[in-house]
């Protein structure tokens, strides 16, 4: 990616579960960002699960606030030159503009810094109950 090391990056999370080593593309982020983490209007629970089972480790999140809250407590925190949200779609994109933060689509990310977008997305609903394989 070009420009400076003082950025604060976010990720909504759909955006995210689109790359194919999420784990990769935070540590590679890393380097050439300040501060870096999640967004969703999802449950606290799905987005730690998420980032937990991908070992993420991420400065922010945006708990139980909805993401428009999330990113202007972000940018209220973190004081840096840009703030950056890497999401998909219009509705995001409308987000990043009303709350002051650049938009960048999650494949023109992928495609400026080497990530891989995955072949498929896996649909299965991570909010859903686990599912026990132990019942006779």
């Amino acid at each position: 990616m070009n420009g400076g090391s003082d950025m604060t990056l976010a990720f909504e999370l759909e955006a995210l579960k689109e790359l194919a080593s999420p784990e990769s593309v935070f540590e590679d982020a890393r380097g050439w960002t300040e501060y870096i983490g999640v967004v969703s209007e999802k449950p606290t629970y799905v987005v730690t699960n998420f980032t937990r089972k991908n070992r993420i480790r991420q400065d922010f999140f945006s708990g139980p606030r909805g993401k428009a809250e999330s990113l202007e407590g972000v940018k209220d925190q973190f004081d840096t030159d840009r703030y950056v949200l890497i999401g998909s779609g219009e509705e995001d994109e409308q987000l990043a503009d009303e709350v002051g933060w650049e938009f960048l689509a999650v494949e023109d990310a992928a495609e400026a810094a080497d990530w891989i977008v995955a072949s498929s997305v896996d649909d299965e609903e991570d909010d859903a109950e686990p599912v026990r394989d132990d019942w006779p």
